[in-house]
């Protein structure tokens, strides 16, 4: 059985896991912040690019040269003693967690921490329970009697660059189903939140039996380890999660080894209420969204579409539903907004706060940081009305707590509005009748779809986008496949 983690300190998470060893950064530390109170935790491993070409080599060797990618239980196994190692820490993990992201304690019930792990699980059922060889039958192409099978193979060597805002789902949503599939990882998580990866590959060190290289955790503030990551022709895929401006210099960077791509990026979701729908809890649960984790998600609903009969009760109900949903510490019983990453992105937030009120918009509610927050990277949740659909602040991803609320002249004109946008990730929409919720689901263009605050997230629901949100599917079967190719064999008979 696992002993428990000791107190968290900086040696114990400045480590970089490379073949199976934790080994300290050739670069030295880096500091890691708390956003809510501006104080450093503590430091880091600075990974190289000699690092990142060690843990390359290990991840090649640790595929071609052992029998991972064939030992289909073992391969389960392995990923069930780290979803059980992890429960076992897993109150550290949430206090780290809470203290490195930001995140409201209750999130790490759920997604951002309890969740992820406890995913684990489902994709070793999948290594498991995979159809790895299917029978095609018999056929007779040019009068030759063959029969056919279809293998299904690992692609290889992954690299997984992920972003800060759920570390733990959005690692373990790669790196889970890539482990499954029989791949082996190199991993470079944000160097925002380094320790809720560094920690986690402690533990596959100390506690499971992952063979060496077949897991490599490699952390740095410098970006040229990802690209050296989607350059480097020993690794197969990218596996990508972050802004879409960044997924194109993805792709380009990976273009030249022709090396699978998987991209999920960003979100401009709408959420849509129909002149029949409940219109106060409706607007209450679209304040409840975007000001969870500080709006920092890519599938939050951030453009509320409502009947412009109504306009000005919708507003009323927002504002109203927005103050009760301040900005505080994450730590705090209660607390749904908590403090953004870092300064930089709440100069950004703050950067579209003002382009707000120079398109004629007109801050309803928030707008600033509060007042009685004199650390932290706050920001007051916000409505902003009074600009079309075609204003910046409707269109591009902000990644704060701040809703745009729009009008719409009926649920094709909804629709219509949903789908002016590059993005395509997520969506809601509040109704009564079926029919018309039906309709509306049928006709935006999103990778996900909410009706009446049903929750869409779960293991086996692949998750993605449309348009500039991204290329392929994570989570669910749909996931898997993504780290798998399709070997067709034929024999005579």
């Amino acid at each position: 059985m696992a002993q428990p983690l000791p107190p968290l300190r900086p040696d114990t998470a400045s480590r970089l896991l490379i073949d199976g060893t934790l080994i300290p950064g050739s670069g030295g530390t880096f500091d890691v912040l708390n956003p809510a109170t501006e104080e450093v935790l503590g430091r880091a491993a600075e990974a190289t690019a000699a690092d990142m070409d060690q843990a390359i080599a290990a991840a090649r060797r640790a595929f071609d040269a052992t029998d991972w990618s064939r030992d289909h239980a073992f391969r389960a196994r392995c990923l069930r003693q780290l979803r059980d190692a992890l429960l076992l820490h897993a109150e550290e993990l949430r206090e780290l967690t809470v203290a490195e992201v930001g995140c409201p304690t209750f999130l790490t019930h759920g997604p951002q921490l309890i969740g992820p792990i406890t995913d684990l699980g489902y994709f070793a059922d999948l290594a498991e329970n995979h159809d790895w060889t299917v029978d095609l039958g018999e056929a007779s192409p040019m009068g030759i009697k063959n029969r056919r099978e279809l293998r299904s193979e690992a692609v290889g060597v992954v690299g997984a660059i992920t972003p800060w805002n759920f570390p733990h789902q959005i690692n373990f949503a790669k790196i889970g189903p890539a482990l499954a599939a029989g791949c082996t990882v190199v991993l470079k998580p944000a160097p925002d939140t380094p320790w809720c990866a560094a920690l986690v590959g402690r533990v596959i060190a100390e506690e499971t039996d992952f063979p060496p290289g077949v897991v490599n955790i490699v952390t740095s503030t410098d970006h040229g380890l990802g690209e050296q990551l989607c350059t480097d022709p020993r690794v197969d895929l990218i596996s990508f999660t972050g802004s879409t401006a960044t997924g194109r210099k993805v792709m380009a960077a990976a273009a030249p080894t022709l090396k699978k791509v998987f991209l999920e990026l960003g979100g401009k979701s709408a959420f849509i209420v129909l002149d029949d729908a409940d219109l106060g809890a409706a607007c209450s649960m679209a304040a409840f969204s975007v000001v969870t984790h500080a709006g920092q998600g890519c599938a939050i609903t951030t453009r509320l579409v409502v009947p412009r009969a109504q306009f000005d009760d919708a507003v009323a109900a927002t504002r109203n539903a927005l103050s009760g949903l301040a900005a505080d510490d994450p730590t705090k019983a209660g607390t749904v907004c908590g403090p953004l990453i870092s300064a930089r992105q709440r100069e950004r937030v703050e950067g579209y706060l003002r382009l707000a009120v120079e398109e004629g918009g007109t801050i309803e509610i928030g707008g600033g940081r509060p007042a009685d927050k004199e650390k932290g990277f706050y920001i007051e949740p916000t409505l902003i009305s009074g600009v079309d659909n075609s204003s910046r602040v409707a269109q591009e991803e902000i990644f704060g707590p701040v809703l745009v609320i729009l009008p719409h002249d009926g649920d094709q004109d909804a629709i219509d509005i949903a789908n002016d946008s590059p993005y395509g990730l997520s969506g809601a929409v509040w109704g009564t009748d079926p029919g018309r919720i039906d309709a509306v689901v049928n006709g935006v263009r999103t990778g996900t779809m909410s009706v009446n605050g049903g929750i869409w997230y779960s293991a086996d629901v692949p998750f993605g986008g449309y348009k500039q949100s991204g290329i392929g599917r994570e989570m669910g079967e749909a996931g898997f496949s993504e780290y798998l190719e399709i070997k067709s064999v034929a024999r005579p008979v």
